[in-house]
C-alpha cells in the first residue's frame, strides 16, 4: 500500500509539473498551422562545375540544412525541386530578408596579408579623399551654395571611395588560410553594444595564422579578413606578437557588428561554404496552409473522437474504463509537456501521430482489462486478477510498442519534413502511453480495490457469474 501511495504522489507531481511546462512553454506550430517564409534557391554552375548534377544539389542542400539549424527553426521543409532548385519552408520566420541573407550567402572566408608596396598608394588616395571632404565642407558652409559644385564634389568622393574599395582586394595577398581551416565561429559581445565573431582554427589553420601574424606584427601592414572577396575587417597586428605571432589557433573578427550581423556571419561560417553559386529566385511569406477553419475542424474532430473513446471505455469496462479515462487525460498532459520541453514543432501530421498514440494507449488498457476479466471468470480473486491482468498483458503491450517504435525510427531516418514530425510525435506518444497504462492505470486500480465499497467484482466484469462474484470479492 505504501508503494501505491508513493507512486500516486509521483503521478501528482508529474501532473503539476506538466501543467506548469504547458503554461510556460507553448508548443510551436509548423508552417501548415502558423505560416512562415518560403524560399526557392536556384543552384547555378560556375567555371569549375559546368553542370549541376544530383551530387552538387545534395551538397547545397546539406549546407542549407546546416544554416537552417543555426537559425533555430524547427521542422523546416528542405527539398529539391527539379534539376537545379531547392525549396525551403521556414515555419514561424517573420523576417524573410534575414533568411535570404543567411541561406543565400556563399561565405567564402580567407585571410590575406597586405603588400608593402601598396601602402603608400592607399595613403595617397585616402589623403585625396580627406581633401575632397574638406572642400565639400567649405562649399556647404558658403553663403551662396553652389549646388552643381557640391554635386560634382560628392561624385568625386564616391568615385575615390569606390576606387579604394576595389583596390583593397588587389592590395592583399592570399595566404592559403581560408574558411576550410575553420572549426568554429561564434558571435561574442565586446565593449558597449558592439559584437565580434570569435574563430577557432584546426591544427593546420592555427599554424598558418600564427605564421601570418608573426610576419605582419609591428610592420604597420594590415591583416585582411575577406568574406566573398570583400574586406570585412583589416586589423593591424601589434608589435608584441613579432616573435611568436598569435598562437593558439584562435582569432577574432572585429568591425561594425551588432548582434544580428555578427550572429549571421558566424552562422554562415559555421554552416560552411556553398560549393556552387546560388540565387534566391523567390522569397515570400506564406500563411497557414490549412486555414483557421480547417484547424478548428481538426480540433473539433480530435476532441469529438477522444470524447467518444472516453465514453466507450466507461460504458464497456465500467470502473476500469473510468480509471483508464483518467490515465488518458494524464497521458495527454504529460505528452504535450514533453513536446514543449523537447521543442517539437506541431504540424497536422504531428497531431495525427499524437492522436494515433492515444489509440495505442487505449489499446494497452484494453489488453489489460480483458486479461483481468479472463482471470475473474477463471475464479481468481479480484486482487490476483488485476495483478495477472497487468503481468500477462505486459509482453503483448511491449511487443506492439516496440514494433511501432521500429516503424517510427524508419520513418524518422528515411523521411523528411512533415514525415519526421509524424514519426517523432508518434514515438514519444507511444512511450508515454506505455508509462501511463502500466504505472498510472495500475496504481489507480490498486487503490480502487483497496477501498471496500469499490471491491465489487461486477464493477470490473459486469457479466461475471454469481458463483465467481463471491470468490472475486475475497
Amino acid at each position: 500500500m505504501q508503494k501505491q501511495r508513493s507512486l500516486l504522489a509521483l503521478i501528482v507531481v508529474l501532473i503539476i509539473a506538466a501543467i506548469v511546462v504547458i503554461v510556460k512553454f507553448p508548443v510551436p506550430l509548423g508552417l501548415d498551422l502558423q505560416g512562415g517564409s518560403q524560399l526557392t534557391i536556384q543552384v547555378k554552375p560556375n567555371e569549375e562545375i559546368k553542370r549541376i548534377t544530383e551530387r552538387e544539389l545534395e551538397a547545397v542542400q546539406t549546407v542549407v540544412e546546416n544554416r537552417v539549424n543555426g537559425l533555430g527553426v524547427s521542422e523546416p521543409v528542405i527539398q529539391t525541386v527539379g534539376q537545379d532548385q531547392i525549396l525551403v519552408q521556414l515555419p514561424g520566420v517573420n523576417d524573410p530578408e534575414q533568411a535570404e541573407r543567411v541561406l543565400g550567402g556563399t561565405a567564402q572566408l580567407d585571410f590575406r596579408r597586405e603588400s608593402s608596396e601598396s601602402r603608400a598608394f592607399v595613403n595617397n588616395r585616402q589623403q585625396q579623399i580627406q581633401g575632397l571632404l574638406a572642400e565639400q565642407q567649405k562649399l556647404q558652409s558658403a553663403k551662396e551654395r553652389d549646388e552643381k559644385a557640391i554635386a560634382a564634389n560628392n561624385a568625386q568622393i564616391e568615385a575615390k571611395i569606390k576606387e579604394i574599395t576595389e583596390l583593397e582586394a588587389k592590395l592583399f595577398e592570399r595566404t592559403g588560410l581560408t574558411g576550410k581551416n575553420l572549426k568554429y565561429a561564434q558571435a561574442t559581445p565586446t565593449q558597449g553594444s558592439n559584437w565580434s565573431v570569435a574563430l577557432e582554427f584546426d591544427a593546420k589553420g592555427g599554424e598558418l595564422f600564427a605564421q601570418l601574424t608573426k610576419e605582419l606584427a609591428g610592420t604597420g601592414r594590415r591583416l585582411g579578413i575577406f568574406l566573398d572577396d570583400k574586406p570585412i575587417s583589416t586589423p593591424v597586428v601589434g608589435q608584441e606578437f613579432e616573435k611568436t605571432g598569435i598562437a593558439g589557433g584562435r582569432a577574432e573578427i572585429t568591425g561594425n557588428f551588432n548582434f544580428e550581423s555578427a550572429n549571421e556571419l558566424a552562422l554562415q561560417l559555421r554552416g560552411g561554404a556553398l560549393p556552387v553559386p546560388v540565387e534566391i529566385v523567390e522569397n515570400r511569406t506564406v500563411g497557414a496552409t490549412l486555414g483557421r477553419d480547417s484547424i478548428q475542424r481538426s480540433i473539433y474532430a480530435g476532441v469529438g473522437g477522444l470524447s467518444l473513446v472516453l465514453i466507450f471505455m466507461v460504458v464497456y469496462y465500467r470502473l476500469p474504463g473510468l480509471i483508464a479515462d483518467v490515465a488518458l487525460v494524464i497521458y495527454a498532459l504529460l505528452t504535450w509537456a514533453t513536446f514543449a520541453l523537447l521543442g517539437v514543432t506541431l504540424t497536422l501530421p504531428g497531431i495525427a501521430g499524437f492522436i494515433l498514440s492515444i489509440g495505442m494507449a487505449v489499446d494497452a488498457n484494453v489488453l489489460i482489462f480483458e486479461r483481468t476479466r479472463e482471470e475473474l471468470r477463471a475464479g481468481k480473486s479480484l486482487y490476483r486478477s488485476v495483478e495477472s491482468g497487468f503481468y500477462r498483458a505486459f509482453s503483448s503491450i511491449l511487443d506492439s510498442n516496440v514494433t511501432t517504435w521500429i516503424a517510427c525510427a524508419a520513418l524518422f531516418w528515411l523521411g523528411s519534413g512533415l514525415v519526421k514530425g509524424f514519426a517523432l510525435t508518434l514515438a514519444l506518444g507511444v512511450a508515454m502511453s506505455m508509462f501511463t497504462a502500466i504505472t498510472c492505470s495500475r496504481t489507480f486500480l490498486m487503490l480502487a480495490i483497496s477501498i471496500p465499497s469499490l471491491r465489487k467484482p461486477e464493477l470490473y466484469c459486469p457479466s461475471l457469474p454469481a458463483s465467481n462474484k463471491a470468490q472475486g470479492a475475497t
